[in-house]
């Protein structure tokens, strides 16, 4: 599956959640990361992600595309981030 992760939270964890995120997808954007992940792989991402945010602080919205076949990408501006693997 094609995963578009978003989060906002607090600055004592914002470190915290980009390392755990870049470990299963590609950062794109301040607070945006992106890409294919496993069924297995997204079960422990959320599961670490859940570990390290205070839900009564932090948000994290993640969406879950099943495939990327009538998506795409546009980028105005700055391309900020690593590899763009969005086809």
């Amino acid at each position: 599956m094609f995963v578009i992760l978003v989060y906002d939270v607090n600055e004592k964890r914002v470190n915290k959640v980009l390392k755990t995120c870049r470990k299963y997808l590609n950062w794109v954007q301040n607070s945006v990361l992106e890409g294919e992940i496993s069924d297995a792989n997204f079960r422990k991402l959320k599961s670490e992600i859940s570990r390290i945010i205070n839900k009564d602080e932090d948000s994290v919205i993640i969406y879950i595309l099943r495939t990327t076949k009538y998506s795409d990408r546009e980028i105005i501006g700055l391309e900020k981030g690593g590899e763009s693997l969005f086809v």
